[in-house]
């Protein structure tokens, strides 16, 4: 039976403890910050980045891990013994992660590598990757597995709001006029993840209407749930709860949004991955 190996990027948000236990392999991405390149760490670790995004006016660019750095995590599965690769990555129209991996595949065209586009980020990618690990202890070879994956990802969902528009503003996807009227009128968007792509789906007035709304789009048959936060826990926990009185035989999660695309939601963005 082949030895697979299990690689995904930092947008999944695995926490360390789990990506050490079951062998998995984080590939980060990376954030510069006013001038500072620094790589996309562990849930745990992203306080500074946020306290420092707070209290700049910058806006951080974000960089796909390169070509090189995901070959060479490929060349180290290989060298520890691994028959087999199958890598889940953020979505292709979010990141150039998923192309970078294809170009580092073609380099190692004699190895057995699967490169999937997971169209999914943060949770959903987790969940993604965690239905990978299962299986290949399992022994599902890595057929069966990619193609799960390739099935499931189509009926995954992602809903966010958040606290304030300046980061949105700083971001490039709202002009300051409407940033500043939205503001005044205590506009709150609530951004899907369709396509593979961030989304505007709906403007609502107030947050707790806006969280309301997320919380209706999650369907009866749900399987598991995540509440995803900028660090803003004590709410993720309250709209744990509101959720779990709906929805009281589901596994709810909660997951902290790192950096790289967290700093679209700024302190404070929650929302809600499942599937």
């Amino acid at each position: 039976m082949s030895k697979i190996k299990i690689i995904t990027d930092s947008t999944s948000y695995i926490t360390r403890e789990y990506a050490e236990k079951n062998d998995v392999s984080i590939i980060p991405l990376s954030y510069t910050l006013d001038g500072i390149t620094e790589k996309e760490g562990f849930p745990g670790e992203f306080d500074e980045f946020f306290n420092r995004l707070s209290s700049t006016e910058s806006f951080p660019t974000t960089s796909q891990p390169s070509t090189g750095d995901i070959l060479s995590e490929f060349e180290k599965a290989f060298s520890e013994g691994y028959d087999e690769i199958i890598a889940i990555f953020i979505s292709s129209k979010l990141s150039g992660t998923y192309s970078n991996a294809l170009l580092a595949k073609n380099m190692l065209e004699d190895k057995k590598i699967a490169i999937v586009d997971s169209t999914q980020t943060a949770s959903n990618l987790r969940f993604l990757v965690e239905d990978a690990v299962k299986m290949v202890k399992e022994g599902r070879n890595s057929q069966y597995i990619v193609s799960y994956i390739e099935n499931k990802k189509n009926n995954m969902y992602v809903y966010f709001t958040v606290d304030t528009l300046e980061y949105l503003r700083r971001g490039g996807r709202l002009s300051k006029f409407q940033s500043t009227v939205g503001s005044a009128l205590d506009i709150k968007p609530i951004i899907e993840l369709k396509d593979g792509e961030l989304k505007l789906l709906e403007n609502t007035r107030r947050k707790a209407r806006a969280i309301n709304k997320i919380i209706n789009k999650i369907p009866e048959d749900v399987n598991a749930i995540s509440v995803c936060h900028v660090l803003c826990e004590e709410e993720a926990f309250k709209l744990k709860s509101q959720i779990e009185s709906i929805h009281p035989n589901v596994k709810i999660t909660i997951d902290v949004i790192g950096p790289v695309i967290g700093c679209h939601l700024g302190i404070g963005g929650i929302g809600v991955c499942f599937y």
